[in-house]
């Protein structure tokens, strides 16, 4: 459930969450741990994109594989030039591993960075599922 605090009228909040710059968006899993945060302004698709990788990334510390999995892949779908997705592109091979406990899908990765996203820190994570 979104909640939406202004500075001015709820400090608390700011200093609840270590908010130091506006707007903070904080995403929380169910049970109020912080999983998420996006600071700043973004362009309203790449806003979008990081707040989809973060409802991913709640399923993802749930151990929910395959929601994580599927939203991860619906990042790349729908915002596949956007700066999300490559941290999409990682988390869905880790959460598909997750998953099934299948290590050859992590060497399918890196030549998927190499094709989409080379230049990416996410590819660099990658490289040492070379075989």
């Amino acid at each position: 459930m979104p909640l939406e605090a202004h500075i001015k009228e709820h400090p608390k909040n700011f200093h609840r969450f270590d908010a130091l710059w506006t707007p903070s968006v904080i995403i929380l899993d169910p049970n109020g741990k912080e999983r998420f945060r996006i600071e700043g302004y973004l362009p309203k698709d790449e806003f979008r994109a990081q707040l989809e990788l973060a409802l991913a990334r709640v399923a993802f510390m749930s151990k929910d594989w395959k929601d994580a999995e599927r939203r991860y892949t619906e990042v790349l779908e729908h915002y596949p030039e956007s700066k999300a997705a490559p941290e999409a592109l990682y988390w869905k091979g880790v959460s598909l591993y997750k998953g099934t406990n299948d290590h050859t899908v992590l060497g399918e990765l890196p030549g998927q960075f190499q094709e989409k996203y080379p230049d990416s820190e996410w590819a660099l994570k990658t490289a040492a599922w070379v075989h």
